[in-house]
């Protein structure tokens, strides 16, 4: 993000406009919806200056913008449709200490200004970063057809009745207070006058102080593998109600940013053989946050029923009285398989697929070795970075060639994603040559579907070099 969007407080401030003419205009017509003090320099300035400065809108000097001139001003625009002039005007503003925008000219400009949807006091600004000012103007148009023209009228009530509105308590109680005037009693009301809009307010406000609190919940979700797009629409809706987020370490930032500004977050991490929250302080965070009545969206990274040690948290949620719901996320199995472009199960190759893990609570973990060694076997291994070698070892045990394809993916899902394929007897070499150390998932018996045509002709260092 080049340009950090803000909104300036411009009420009494000195805003300049070098330039007189139809650019100038057409720039002025957003800055005059402010509060700002408004001076425009510039020769032969057109008939519709003249008039707003005769209506005392703006004051118009009609010469060029000079030193001196921009002393005190919180911005000032070139626009001159002149780039020497311009660049005088942005120099004379910045020496002043002002913000400066060269109209057309993003290069040179400290702001832009964006395309503004105007609700007053609701304001929608929308940027492109100057890439594509016509795609701005098409979501400014499509978001003024969704929201109704009274809006502005709605949130001025709504402002008024704040102060009185600080009798409710901050968090769940305040937000479903005016969540319901803004979209349900409040807009009904306002068809019949800005009066009723008001005494609604006061019902309402009567209403929730009366009201029972109340009780807290645990949505338990998936938030998939890390890709923000892979999340469920229900867990997405959760999330964005939660008043409290405990998230696991493998929950993605983009996915941490869809929750509301105002919730709490708690990042419970558990990092592979290092720092880690323990299960039974987690267990007493969301069973405290659902006792304060809050809405908790605990996250776990992939499903939240596979290796996430969900019936741990259900125990002490059941035990404390507090309620709670599942919902399922993509598992990292899934997401890697699409990465590689192959199914889990393929007829004619294998009739089932196994989930395992590579490390438990007791150390590397052991497994039913003869079923994953036979031929055509295919098996996505959790948490098998630090035990490959354990891993490579129990298999060729039983009977797996050594050239048995298997693909470790890091950071399944992600930007930063990455595919390795190798064999059985090079994968714990890969893995330190690779310096992997992302959330890794092996999949036995799987490769990129691109590599499959030429994987016997490979040996297994050439084999690492083909990306799905």
């Amino acid at each position: 993000m080049r340009h950090f969007p803000i909104f300036l407080n411009l009420e009494g401030r000195r805003v300049i406009v070098s330039g007189a003419g139809e650019c100038a205009l057409a720039k002025l017509r957003l800055i005059l919806k402010s509060d700002a003090n408004i001076a425009v320099y510039g020769i032969d300035p057109h008939p519709k200056l003249v008039e707003l400065a005769a209506e005392g809108r703006l004051t118009l000097i009609e010469r060029s913008i000079e030193q001196g001139d921009a002393v005190c001003a919180a911005l000032v625009y070139g626009a001159n449709e002149d780039a020497v002039e311009d660049s005088r005007a942005a120099a004379i503003g910045r020496q002043a200490g002002a913000l400066t925008n060269i109209v057309d000219n993003l290069e040179d400009s400290q702001f832009i200004t964006p395309a503004i949807v105007d609700r007053d006091p609701v304001t929608i600004a929308i940027g492109t970063e100057g890439a594509a000012p016509v795609l701005a103007r098409d979501i400014k148009r499509r978001v003024e057809e969704m929201l109704p023209t009274n809006l502005g009228t709605l949130a001025r009530i709504g402002q008024a009745f704040r102060p009185v509105a600080d009798a409710l308590p901050m968090g769940r109680i305040r937000r479903g207070f005016w969540s319901k005037f803004y979209f349900e009693r409040g807009p009904r009301a306002l068809a019949q006058g800005p009066d009723a809009a008001r005494e609604v307010l006061d019902d309402l406000l009567a209403e929730t102080l009366n009201a029972d609190v109340d009780a807290g919940h645990v949505a338990l979700i998936g938030a998939g593998p890390g890709d923000p797009e892979l999340l469920t629409m229900k867990a997405r809706r959760l999330l964005h109600e939660a008043d409290v987020v405990v998230a696991d370490r493998l929950v993605g930032a983009g996915i941490l940013e869809l929750a509301r500004r105002e919730a709490e977050i708690i990042e419970v991490g558990k990092t592979g053989f290092g720092p880690s929250w323990k299960q039974e302080d987690i267990n007493a965070v969301i069973v405290a946050k659902a006792a304060e009545g809050h809405k908790v969206a605990r996250l776990k990274g992939g499903d939240v029923a596979i290796f996430a040690r969900l019936d741990e948290e259900i125990e002490a949620l059941v035990a404390h009285g507090v309620s709670w719901e599942i919902v399922p996320g993509i598992t990292t199995a899934s997401a890697a398989a699409a990465s590689l472009g192959q199914s889990l199960t393929k007829r004619g190759r294998n009739k089932s697929f196994r989930i395992v893990t590579g490390h438990d609570v007791d150390g590397f973990a052991e497994q039913d070795w003869r079923d994953l060694a036979r031929d055509g076997a295919t098996a996505a291994i959790y948490m098998g970075r630090k035990a490959s070698t354990f891993l490579r070892g129990r298999l060729m045990m039983h009977g797996a060639p050594e050239d048995t394809p298997i693909t470790a993916i890091e950071n399944v899902s992600r930007a930063d994603q990455r595919v390795l394929p190798t064999t059985l007897i090079d994968l714990p070499d890969m893995l330190a040559r690779e310096a992997v150390n992302g959330p890794v998932i092996l999949m036995l018996g799987l490769t990129p579907r691109a590599a499959e045509a030429v994987l016997p002709a490979l040996s297994a260092p050439e084999l690492q070099t083909v990306e799905a």
